[in-house]
């Protein structure tokens, strides 16, 4: 019965039945994207042939099935398949998914060349979440694996026989542009990167600048002081070139190379705006780790801050994870179906359903007013102060003149025991801390459009739209931010992890 049941899914779904029995390799299971997506796979794919996970080792875990065991099997995403399906849960992590010890940043993945073939004939698609999303990351460290390693993925990809690679990028590769930015390959705001008549651009060339600036501080310093530098040397060459940080300039460069490289591919650059938690699945308000807007909430919650550069009527371009995955499994399925081409889908909210920036703000002030209790890992008391956006000139007028002497200030009222202006001034601080890392996101001179994705989920049908939801417009803001986001952030993010014990047997799972 349960086998007629699934194959009458698979015939209403085009997800399903692409799907089934197809072994699907997986990078980045480690993040917070990479596990809804993992989640969402199991619970709603049950015909899937096995999911290969690519996981690198730590010093904690040095094996990618001891990784996986210790930071992915137990994490909290997987709740709702503990309660409801336990049985099928562990027959599944048992038998069907593969994890290999791998380093996507190294030729063959840092395996053998013989275990990379074999790897390779074995899989049937790809989905790429692995990435640095540091924005201040040092610029040798994001290049390796937001750009190079992509062609350590487009290899794997020819030598699979050109199977279908779904890559995870963002829509802030759009940089400094402008206005309304499409689902397609983005040019620079900025100047001295060639543009071919295919839309891609000449980004080997900039790559061996990059390394050649890298080398060159390779020579001149070490330790810390060398990390500074190449975070610094990271941030002047995004803004040089028409980007606001080091992120979103290598996986530009990324994206570049897919497209140069994998010419006549079956490849999906999917590009979220800002994730954030879950909207519906496994669970409303599911998320791991402080979020981009997270940062400025928690700074708010904690008297930490006041006032933040920022558009009050700009749209502030939010997206829930499990929409993101969503849209990652439909990309896939889509290419599985209809091989062959390179696509672009942005998975965002700005065009059809706009959040403002006041909107966002006043909806966290008014639920820390009036229901701050009912969140005690973000609130530890009622907010005392409200929470203003103010336009960029005026914030960096403000912080420029307040900026000159603020660490001699700091000295001397520490000095002084002077605490309450020492609060003052370090609040200052983390403001300053905050606008520098996340002010570019909350000044919006931009709208992102996801045309081309909403078509896609049309195409698949109506079966795949009910299971594999895309479109934000099912988004009410309200709710979300009151309700969903702000009691996720509470729950899960800021809330000590519960560890959950793994059978003995998990421990025979296979692994490479």
């Amino acid at each position: 019965m349960e086998s007629e049941q699934a194959n009458a899914a698979a015939s209403e779904s085009s997800v399903l039945g692409e799907l089934q029995g197809k072994r699907v390799l997986i990078t980045g299971v480690t993040g917070f994207v990479g596990k809804v997506v993992l989640e969402k796979l199991i619970r709603a794919v049950p015909d899937i042939g096995g999911i290969t996970l690519l996981i690198r080792g730590n010093r904690r875990h040095g094996t990618a099935s001891e990784r996986f065991a210790n930071e992915v099997a137990t994490a909290s995403v997987f709740d709702r398949l503990r309660v409801d399906e336990p049985e099928r849960l562990d027959t599944f992590l048992d038998s069907r998914i593969q994890c290999v010890t791998g380093e996507i940043t190294e030729p063959c993945f840092g395996m053998t060349r013989a275990r990379f073939q074999e790897l390779a004939a074995e899989t049937d698609g790809v989905i790429n979440v692995a990435a640095s999303v540091d924005f201040r990351e040092p610029l040798d460290q994001a290049l390796a694996i937001n750009a190079l390693s992509l062609r350590n993925v487009t290899e794997f990809v020819q030598e699979a026989g050109d199977i279908p690679l779904v890559q995870v990028s963002t829509c802030y590769v759009n940089g400094y542009n402008r206005g309304h930015r499409h689902e397609e390959l983005v040019t620079p705001a900025g100047r001295g990167i060639t543009r071919d008549p295919d839309g891609t651009c000449r980004v080997e060339d900039l790559i061996v600048t990059l390394q050649d600036r890298i080398a060159d501080l390779r020579s001149r310093y070490s330790g810390q002081k060398l990390q500074e530098e190449l975070v610094n040397l990271g941030i002047r060459e995004a803004n040089r070139l028409g980007w606001n940080d080091t992120y979103t300039l290598t996986k530009w460069i990324g994206e570049q190379l897919l497209a140069r490289n994998l010419r006549g591919g079956s490849v999906t650059i999917l590009r979220p705006s800002i994730v954030e938690s879950t909207l519906e699945e496994p669970v409303p308000g599911w998320v791991e780790g402080v979020k981009v807007a997270d940062a400025v909430i928690m700074a708010y919650a904690r008297g930490n801050v006041m006032f933040f550069p920022g558009r009050r009527r700009g749209v502030i371009d939010v997206i829930p994870a499990d929409l993101v995955a969503n849209g990652i499994i439909l990309s896939l399925a889509e290419q599985l179906q209809s091989p062959g081409r390179q696509r672009i889908y942005q998975c965002c909210s700005g065009s059809s359903n706009p959040l403002r920036l006041d909107e966002f703000i006043n909806h966290v002030m008014t639920e820390a007013r009036e229901n701050h209790q009912a969140y005690d890992h973000l609130f530890y008391q009622k907010p005392k102060l409200p929470f203003l956006a103010v336009n960029r000139r005026l914030f960096n007028t403000v912080s420029w003149g307040a900026g000159i002497p603020v660490n001699a200030v700091r000295r001397g009222l520490q000095w002084l025991g002077r605490d309450a202006e020492l609060k003052t001034v370090e609040h200052f601080q983390t403001t300053m801390k905050l606008a520098t890392t996340f002010g570019f996101y909350s000044c919006p001179d931009y709208t992102f459009h996801n045309d081309r994705l909403l078509e896609m989920a049309q195409r698949m049908g109506d079966e795949d739209r009910r299971l594999f939801p895309v479109d934000a417009r099912r988004i009410n803001w309200r709710r979300y931010i009151r309700s969903v986001h702000l009691a996720g952030l509470n729950g899960y993010a800021l809330k000590e992890r519960k560890l959950y014990r793994m059978k003995q047997r998990r421990n025979r799972r296979r692994v490479a």
